[in-house]
C-alpha cells in the first residue's frame, strides 16, 4: 500500500511527465542536428571553494559542456561543538560545485539520485530559460537519473538549487544550491571595455541553517532526514537561522583552511546566497570591480567597501591584493559573521608596503604635556 508521501510523489511525477512530453517538441526543435554536431566536452567538477579549469575568453565555436552530479543525502557536522544536521547536497558538497561555460555554449547536466537516498530531487537553473529553470524536467526519485541541456544565453553568475514540489525551502536550506558561471566569450571587461583578468577564482557559498533546539536550548539530533522534517520546518518558519556559514560549516574557510594568494594576484570572488540577503566585505581590502547583481553584461561598479547580494542570486568581485597578511572576509551583518559563523580568511603572502599603511607610533601610555 502506498504511503501518503509516495502517492503524492507519484502523482507529481505523472504531472511532470505530461508536462515534459508537451514540452518535448519545442525542445527538439531548439536542439536539433546543429547542436548534436557541436563539439562535446566532458568536465569533472571540483569541490568548492575551488572551480574546474576553464578559459576566461574563447575564440572557438560554441560547444556542449557535459557535467554529471550525484545527489548525496548525509548527516554532517556544522560546528566545532559537534552540532549535526541532515544535509541534502549536490555531489556531497555545500555549496554544490560551480559549473562554468561560455555564453552561447550548451550546458548539459546528468543528475543522478541514487537508490540509497530517500527524497525526490531536481535542479532549477536560474541561468536557464523555461520549465521552471529545468526543475519541471529533472525531478528524479531515488534510483533515477535525468539529463537536461540548456543554452547559456546570459553571461554572469547564477544560482541553481533543488526545487521539489512542496519542499523547496527545506531542500535549499539543507544544502542543495550552487552556482553556474557563464563567461562572456571575450572575457570580463570594465566600463570602458578594457579586458580584465583574474589569477584564480574563489567560490563562496553562504548558507543559512535552521537546526532545532530542545526545551533546554541544546541542538537536537535525528535518526534520519525524514524524522527531522517537521521540527526543521517549524524552525525555518521562524526566519531566524541557527547558523550562517560559508562552505557548509562554521570555520570551513579559516585557519588551516584559509584561502591563499600572493600580493599582486587578482582573485575573482564569486559569492552566492540561495535564500537570504547578504553583504560581503573584505576587511582590509575592497571590491576593485564588482558585479553586484552578478551579470557580466552590466558594467562593474568600482572601489566598493561592501556589496549587496540579493537572496536567490550570486555576485562577483575582482580584487588585486596589495598587502600581505590575514584578511577576514565576512557577511557584514557582523552578528551573523561573528556569532553565527559567516567568516572566511584570506592568507596573502608578500612584501609589506609602508606607503599604503604604516604604524607611526605603537600603543603606549597617553602622552601628557
Amino acid at each position: 500500500m502506498l504511503s501518503r508521501r509516495d502517492a503524492l510523489f507519484g502523482s507529481t511525477l505523472v504531472a511532470l511527465a505530461a508536462a515534459a512530453a508537451t514540452a518535448a517538441p519545442a525542445l527538439a526543435a531548439a536542439t536539433g542536428d546543429d547542436v548534436a554536431a557541436l563539439r562535446h566536452v566532458k568536465v569533472d567538477l571540483v569541490a568548492p571553494p575551488f572551480v574546474h579549469a576553464h578559459e576566461q575568453a574563447t575564440a572557438e565555436a560554441p560547444k556542449v559542456v557535459e557535467f554529471t552530479m550525484t545527489i548525496v543525502e548525509k548527516e554532517i557536522v556544522i560546528d566545532s561543538d559537534g552540532t549535526k544536521m541532515h544535509a541534502m547536497t549536490y555531489d556531497g558538497w555545500i555549496p554544490g560545485p560551480m559549473m562554468i561555460v561560455h555564453e552561447g555554449d550548451y550546458l548539459q547536466l546528468t543528475l543522478i539520485n541514487p537508490d540509497t537516498n530517500t527524497m525526490p530531487h531536481n535542479i532549477d537553473f536560474h541561468a536557464a530559460t523555461g520549465a521552471l529553470g529545468g526543475g519541471e524536467l529533472t525531478l528524479v526519485a531515488p534510483g533515477e537519473q535525468a539529463t537536461l541541456r540548456f543554452k547559456a544565453t546570459r553571461p554572469g553568475v547564477f544560482v541553481y538549487h533543488c526545487a521539489p514540489p512542496g519542499m523547496i525551502p527545506w531542500h535549499v536550506t539543507s544544502g542543495m544550491n550552487g552556482v553556474v558561471m557563464v563567461m562572456p566569450r571575450g572575457g570580463l571587461t570594465d566600463r570602458a571595455g578594457k579586458k580584465l583578468h583574474y589569477d584564480r577564482v574563489w567560490y563562496i557559498g553562504e548558507s543559512d541553517f535552521y537546526v532545532p533546539k530542545d526545551a533546554k536550548g541544546a541542538y537536537k539530533t535525528y535518526p534520519s532526514l525524514g524524522d527531522a522534517y517537521e521540527d526543521v520546518t517549524k524552525t525555518m518558519r521562524g526566519l531566524i537561522p541557527s547558523h550562517v556559514v560559508f562552505e557548509g560549516k562554521v570555520g570551513a574557510l579559516t585557519g588551516d583552511h584559509a584561502l591563499t594568494a600572493k600580493v599582486g594576484e587578482t582573485v575573482l570572488i564569486v559569492h552566492a546566497q540561495a535564500n537570504r540577503d547578504t553583504r560581503p566585505h573584505i576587511i582590509g581590502g575592497h571590491g576593485d570591480y564588482v558585479w553586484e547583481t552578478g551579470k557580466f553584461d552590466n558594467p562593474p561598479q568600482t572601489g566598493l567597501e561592501t556589496w549587496f547580494i540579493r537572496g536567490g542570486s550570486a555576485g562577483a568581485a575582482l580584487y588585486t591584493f596589495r598587502q600581505p597578511g590575514i584578511y577576514a572576509y565576512v557577511n557584514h551583518n557582523l552578528i551573523e559573521a561573528t556569532e553565527l559563523g559567516a567568516t572566511a580568511h584570506f592568507k596573502v603572502e608578500g612584501t609589506w608596503n609602508d606607503d599604503l599603511m604604516k604604524l607611526v607610533s605603537a600603543a603606549g601610555p597617553i602622552a601628557t604635556h
